[in-house]
C-alpha cells in the first residue's frame, strides 16, 4: 500500500473533493481519480461515495476505516523521519559501549566525558568486562562498540588506540630490580602474578612464556592492576604490565623494568562486528577516538 495514495485520499476528504485536492497534491484530477481507484482495487473495497460533480465526497464505512488508519500511518511516518533526523543530528539515540577493565580509565574516561559533553542527548550505557566477554556481547548484539586487545580479522574490524611496550614489575629489593631490562627467561622461575583468563593479556603472557620455553609457576590470578602491584610490593611475585598502566599505578616498594626480547606488546583497540550497520552515535564515538588517539 502506497502511503502517497493514502495521503491523496485524506486530502480529498479534507478538501471536500477531487478538484481542490488535486491542487494541493499537485497532480491532475484524472490522475488522482485513477490513484484512488487503484487503491480501492488493491484493498477490494469502495472508499468514496461519488455523487454528482461539484458535490462533497463522502467516505464509505470502509473508507472511514482506511482514512482513520491512514492518518495514523502518515503521522507515524513523520515521527520516524523526525527521529531519524534527530539521530543523524545526534540529538537522540543510544550508544552501548563495552570497556575492558585494564586501561579504560587512562584511555577512554576522558573521551567518554568529552562525548557526553558534546552529545548530551545520547543515552550511553557502559559494560565493563574482559575482552573475551566483550567479544561475545558484540556477537549477541548486546553492545555496539568494544575496547580491548584483539586481532582484527574476518569477524571484527576497528582502530588501534594504543600500542604500549611491557614492563616487569618487581619488588624494590629483588635481585633483578637494578637490571636495565629483562627477558622472560630471567623470570621463568619466579612466582607470577597474572590477570584472570577473561583478560586477553592472560592469554598473551602465557603464549609469550611458552615461546620463551617455560610455563609460569606459582601463579596468583588478579582482576585489578592496583591489587596486582600491591601483591608485588608485598613480595608475592612479579607482574607483567603495559608501561602506561605501570606508570599510572606506581607505588613505593616496586620497580618497573622494561621487557625485551619478546613480541609481547599491549595493543588496545576499539572494535566492532564487520557486518554491523553502526548507528550515528557509534560513528561519532569512533571519530572522536580517532581524533584523540595517540596511536
Amino acid at each position: 500500500m502506497d502511503l502517497r495514495v493514502i495521503r491523496y485520499l485524506i486530502e480529498i476528504v479534507d478538501s471536500g473533493g477531487f478538484a481542490r485536492a488535486s491542487e494541493k497534491v499537485h497532480i491532475t484530477q484524472p490522475a488522482l481519480s485513477k490513484a484512488i481507484q487503484q487503491l480501492e482495487h488493491e484493498l477490494d473495497v469502495t472508499l468514496l461515495e461519488r455523487g454528482k460533480r461539484g458535490t462533497r465526497v463522502k467516505l464509505t464505512s470502509a473508507g472511514e476505516l482506511v482514512y482513520r488508519h491512514g492518518q495514523t500511518l502518515l503521522a507515524n511516518k513523520q515521527t520516524l523521519l523526525n527521529e531519524l533526523s534527530a539521530q543523524r543530528g545526534l540529538t537522540l539515540g543510544q550508544l552501548k559501549l563495552g570497556l575492558a577493565p585494564l586501561g579504560s580509565a587512562e584511555l577512554f574516561a576522558p573521551v567518554i566525558a568529552k562525548y557526553r559533553d558534546t552529545y548530551p542527548k545520547i543515552d550511553m550505557e557502559l559494560l565493563v568486562r574482559g575482552s573475551v566477554e566483550l567479544k561475545e556481547a558484540l556477537i549477541k548484539g548486546e553492545i555496539e562498540l568494544a575496547t580491548g586487545i584483539i586481532a582484527l580479522d574476518k569477524e571484527f574490524e576497528g582502530i588501534l588506540v594504543r600500542d604500549e611496550p611491557m614492563v616487569v614489575i618487581l619488588p624494590k629489593h629483588h635481585v633483578l630490580a637494578n637490571e636495565k631490562s629483562l627477558r622472560l627467561e630471567q623470570i621463568s622461575l619466579e612466582p607470577q602474578i597474572m590477570f584472570e583468563s577473561g583478560f586477553s593479556l592472560h592469554r598473551m603472557v602465557l603464549e609469550s612464556c611458552e615461546q620463551a620455553g617455560f610455563t609460569p609457576k606459582n601463579v596468583t590470578k588478579i582482576s585489578q592492576a592496583e591489587f596486582g602491584i600491591a601483591l608485588v610490593a608485598a613480595g608475592a611475585g612479579n607482574l607483567l604490565l603495559p608501561k602506561m598502566i605501570a606508570q599510572r599505578h606506581r607505588v613505593a616498594g616496586i620497580v618497573s623494568v622494561p621487557l625485551i626480547g619478546s613480541d609481547l606488546r599491549w595493543k588496545m583497540s576499539l572494535f566492532w562486528r564487520k557486518e554491523q550497520v553502526l548507528s550515528f552515535a557509534a560513528k561519532a564515538m569512533i571519530e572522536m577516538i580517532k581524533q584523540t588517539s595517540p596511536a
